[in-house]
């Protein structure tokens, strides 16, 4: 038996693996908040960069087991199944999708937002599901990704609470004005 430290040892100048991975993938995914190498490179290797097998980003989400998995008839909840899943790449994006708590980004904005009214397993699960909507999208269409920042989300999630208040006073026959 060798000993460990008698293996030569890289430099990290002889193997860059995030622009390998660039080349690879045509688009940097790492730019993506929460993911790093290691998540981009166990996606290449399970899935590979050609996303035609999937019809569209959806189909990508629901191959992951990261879609709700409910049974509806008739517009009625029959059944609501908790499905482990022992699958690489799912795995690494929950585990991206977790790292995002602290982070000030949009995405860790959102993370948060889904935390709160959903719970921290539910607001993972959605999390990497958008994280997988996010890799098809940039490996399909060449996409890139550029961080808006948290309060883009904090702005976004505010006109939709107003919009939606607007719709419930419509309904009830009365009409929201701006307090002085």
């Amino acid at each position: 038996h060798r000993d460990l430290h008698s293996f030569p040892t890289r430099r990290s100048s002889d193997l860059d693996l995030r622009s390998e991975l660039t080349r690879i993938c045509g688009v940097d995914l790492t730019t993506i908040n929460g993911v790093d190498v290691m998540t981009v490179q166990t996606f290449v290797s399970e899935l590979g960069t050609d996303m035609t097998r999937w019809r569209t980003e959806n189909h990508l989400v629901s191959w992951l087991k990261l879609a709700p998995n409910r049974g509806v008839s008739g517009g009625k909840l029959i059944k609501h199944e908790r499905i482990k899943v022992k699958n690489r790449v799912t795995e690494a994006l929950r585990m991206a999708a977790s790292s995002l708590e602290h982070s000030e980004s949009y995405l860790g904005a959102r993370y948060r937002y889904l935390k709160s009214r959903l719970g921290p397993k539910k607001a993972i699960k959605a999390m990497a599901a958008h994280l997988a909507r996010l890799f098809y999208r940039m490996l399909t269409h060449g996409q890139v990704w550029v961080d808006r920042g948290a309060q883009e989300h904090e702005r976004k999630r505010a006109e939709r609470e107003k919009r939606s208040l607007e719709r419930k006073a419509a309904d009830l026959g009365f009409r929201l004005e701006p307090a002085a």
